[in-house]
This record gives C-alpha cells, sequence and structure tokens, in this order.
C-alpha cells in the first residue's frame, strides 16, 4: 500500500513500519479509556488501526485527547509498536500493531454522533441521515463492492474489444415509449431525462461496432417498492455482428463469471463483514423461454403463471428456486417475451414473431438485466414504429444509422444498484443505492422540502 505525499502513512501500511515512526491521518472511529492510558480506533480510507495514548509518553499529547470523540478529524505522529502476543486482533489486518502516540492534532472537531455508526437503523433514520450513515464499516463495504461491480464491468468488456462511450442524460425523445419519463423545459422546446441510453448505444454499433456505457437513468413510474428506484445506474452494452440474442447472453455470463472471481480475489475483508456468499456461475447459465418457464411455475408450485405476458415478482422467485434446486445455479435466463410487451426495436423470432428474441437474466429470484437482439433492418423498424403508433420525425436522428447500413446486433441492461443488492444481501434496494431518489425522497423527505 503505497504512502502519500508529505510522509503520511496509510493505515493499512503500518503492520510493515514495525519500530518506525508514522504520520497516519483520519477519523476517530472509538475512543476507549482505560485508567490513565486513552486508546482510539483511527479509520481512513484503507482500514483502521489502534493508537494509544500514554501520558508519560506525551502529556501534551493526553490532554488533547480527553477532549476527543467519534468523527474526530486527526494528525497523528508516533511510533509503530508491536500488540502484545494476547492482545492481537486478528479480525483485523492491523490487528498486530499499534501506534504509540507522541504527538496528537486535532484538524477538525465533530458533533457528537445522533447514533453509533455500525448499529442498525430503520430505513427512514437511515436515509435521512445518509451522509453520516455511509461512513459506517457494513455501508463501505457495500459501496467498494458497488464500485468494484462496475469496475469489473468496464475491465470485461474492454478486454473483449467493447468502446466506452457516454451517453445523454437529456434527450427528445423517450427510448422505450409510454407516458413514464420525465419531462424537461428545454428553452423553448420539449425534452426529457434519458429512460436509457438504448438508441445511442445503437447508434455507436455502427461506429465502433462493440461499445459500453455506464450511465444513469430515470424512470418516471410512481412505485414505492423495495427493488424500484427512479433514478439507477444502468451497465449498457452493444455489440455487432451477433448470430442471435444468445451471443449477447454468453458475454453477460462470462462478465458474471469475472465479477464473481475478482470479488472473490480482491474484496476479502468486505466480503467477510457482509458475511456475503458469492455465487458460482455456471459455465452455461439455464436458459428457458418464457412458456417453458411458466409450464413449469405451473406444474411445480401449483400457481397460474402460463398464459401471462412476464413473469411477475413472486414468478421470478419461483423459477429461481427451482433452478438453484435442479442445477445448483442462483442464475436463469428466461427468453422469448412476447413482441407485444417487448419496445419497437425488439427482434422477433423468425419462427415464432408473437415472440421476441429477448431474454431476462434473474438472479436470487429478481431481474437484474434485460436484453436481446435488435431491430437492424431500416424498413422494418419503420414498420414497427407505425406498429407501436409512433412518428417517424420523432426517431429520424436514430434511423439515421439504420438508413446507411447497421449490422446484426444486440445487447443488455443491468441495473448496477439491484445487482448490488442482491450481492450483498439487503433487503431493500434504496440500502444498495448512493442518495436514492424515489417518488417520495430527493434526499430529504419530498415532505420536508420547502420548494
Amino acid at each position: 500500500m503505497p504512502s502519500d505525499k508529505n510522509l503520511r502513512t496509510l493505515v493499512l501500511d503500518t503492520p510493515n513500519k514495525i519500530g518506525q515512526k508514522v504520520k497516519i491521518c483520519g477519523w476517530v472511529d472509538v475512543r476507549r479509556d482505560h485508567g490513565k492510558l486513552i486508546f482510539l480506533d483511527v479509520r481512513d480510507r484503507t482500514g483502521i488501526v489502534q493508537a494509544v495514548i500514554n501520558p508519560k509518553v506525551s502529556a501534551e499529547a493526553h490532554k488533547t485527547a480527553q477532549e476527543l470523540r467519534s468523527e474526530y478529524v486527526l494528525e497523528i505522529q508516533g511510533k509503530v509498536n508491536p500488540r502484545p502476543e494476547n492482545l492481537i486482533n486478528a479480525k483485523m489486518a492491523t490487528g498486530t500493531v499499534e501506534i504509540e502516540v507522541a504527538d496528537l492534532k486535532i484538524l477538525v472537531r465533530a458533533e457528537a454522533l445522533p447514533f453509533e455508526l455500525d448499529t442498525a437503523l430503520n430505513i427512514d433514520t437511515y436515509l435521512d441521515n445518509q451522509p453520516l450513515a455511509l461512513r459506517s464499516r457494513k455501508n463501505q463495504a457495500i459501496f467498494r463492492i458497488q464500485s468494484a461491480i462496475a469496475q469489473s464491468f468496464r475491465d470485461f468488456l474492454s478486454g473483449q474489444d467493447f468502446t466506452e462511450f457516454q451517453a445523454p442524460k437529456i434527450v427528445a425523445q423517450a427510448a422505450e415509449g409510454g407516458a413514464e419519463v420525465f419531462k424537461v423545459d428545454y428553452f423553448d422546446h420539449k425534452a426529457y431525462l434519458a429512460q436509457s441510453p438504448q438508441l445511442y448505444k445503437q447508434i455507436m454499433v455502427g461506429v465502433f461496432e462493440r461499445v459500453f456505457t455506464v450511465t444513469s437513468v430515470y424512470r418516471a413510474e410512481p412505485h414505492s417498492t423495495t427493488r424500484h428506484l427512479n433514478e439507477y445506474v444502468s451497465l449498457d452494452m452493444e455489440m455487432g455482428f451477433i448470430k442471435d440474442h444468445t451471443d449477447v447472453m454468453n458475454v453477460l455470463n462470462g462478465w458474471m463469471t469475472s465479477l464473481t472471481k475478482l470479488l472473490r480475489k480482491n474484496n476479502v475483508s468486505d466480503l467477510a463483514l457482509l458475511g456475503m456468499e458469492l455465487p458460482m456461475v455456471p459455465k452455461k447459465i439455464p436458459m428457458f423461454k418464457l412458456k417453458e418457464a411458466q409450464k413449469i411455475i405451473d406444474k411445480k408450485y401449483g400457481t397460474k403463471a402460463t398464459g401471462l405476458p412476464d413473469l411477475d415478482p413472486e414468478h421470478e422467485r419461483m423459477i429461481c428456486k427451482y433452478v438453484q434446486e435442479k442445477f445448483n445455479s442462483e442464475f436463469a435466463f428466461i427468453t422469448h417475451y412476447p413482441t407485444k410487451k417487448r419496445p419497437f426495436y425488439t427482434y422477433p423470432d423468425e419462427d415464432d414473431p408473437e415472440t421476441t428474441k429477448s431474454f431476462d437474466l434473474l438472479f436470487r429470484g429478481v431481474e437484474i438485466t434485460t436484453g436481446g437482439q435488435r431491430i437492424n433492418d431500416y424498413e422494418q423498424l419503420l414498420a414497427n414504429i407505425d406498429k407501436w403508433g409512433y412518428r417517424h420525425e420523432n426517431f429520424s436522428f436514430y434511423l439515421e444509422a439504420f438508413k446507411y447500413g447497421m449490422p446484426p446486433e444486440g445487447g443488455c441492461a443491468t441495473g448496477l444498484e439491484r445487482l448490488t443488492q442482491k450481492l450483498v444481501g439487503v433487503d431493500n434496494i434504496k440500502l444498495a443505492t448512493l442518495f436514492p431518489r424515489d417518488m417520495n425522497r430527493i434526499d430529504l423527505s419530498l415532505g420536508k422540502l420547502k420548494l
């Protein structure tokens, strides 16, 4: 672990500095008094280390330490000593050492905490105090995992010769159609917050063949559930010269395999802290057509799924349970959703035009990814725009890419927060979202905001 300039030592590097004088900077995580000795757990971006303030070593530091409490920001200078063998904390990366404090400087004082950082909070208390609640070890671990998910997406696709692009957030036309969009006053014109980067990533296939983007998307859906957000991060990819939707599924399967391997290798302490059990991703994730999955649900669980245009949340949980028991897989692909329930650009199956070469990836009982093959023929797109009741001129910018040659192509989109939620095992997607937006909250509850 490298040290910062100006001779600061990062906490995680202290075990490599035994017998040396160091300077560390960070927050007071916990203060404990034992007789005349004051013990501090000091936290920086890399971890926590114990510091000991002994009046016999520095009376001035001991005097300053009398006023310390959690979240004070400190600069400490002292000597790294090995802990007595009976006091080694094997659960801490720095549990073999402690800092004997010679000098202590308070950089910033902090008010008393309204709650202990690592205690359980109800969802409203957590969200109302999120700038502070995010400092807890558990939340740090959750969002390090989320950061690793996004980074693995970039790294894996870059390794597969995909090019990253930046998708716009303000658009002139809703990609998915419908009324569930946020309208924007754009000078003297109407515009919308993007529901998806879909149309733009398809355009970019005509430029780079293989592209991806990590972008915020917005859905004006008036729901309040444990699995939906009105703003979330979408991990989108699109690729050209495919045989069909299964090529996209194979790339997604490969990323899931790569992701779990990287988390298992690089996030050991986070996994342990959260008690996470990473899934074993099959070499080939089990795949069922929607009608097949519905028949299984009907027969296995005695419910009525057959004939519905989609799987409802309970049906998703049922088919995942079935796949777990029969194939030892926590993942399942469901394909061939009805043409009328998928966007206008979705490719119909030639053998069954009422269904599409589309798919959802289910994981631990919930859909985390939607994708499929897209229509790449210009005339067929025009016909579908008519069929869906849209106007050609509203899609003229998008259609230009297809008018002048687009290869067979497809792609998918994975919800970052939903994938995080299912991996780390929290029961509400808001606990896997930095600063969640829903119909009741923009940071503060909307009822508390004075607009």
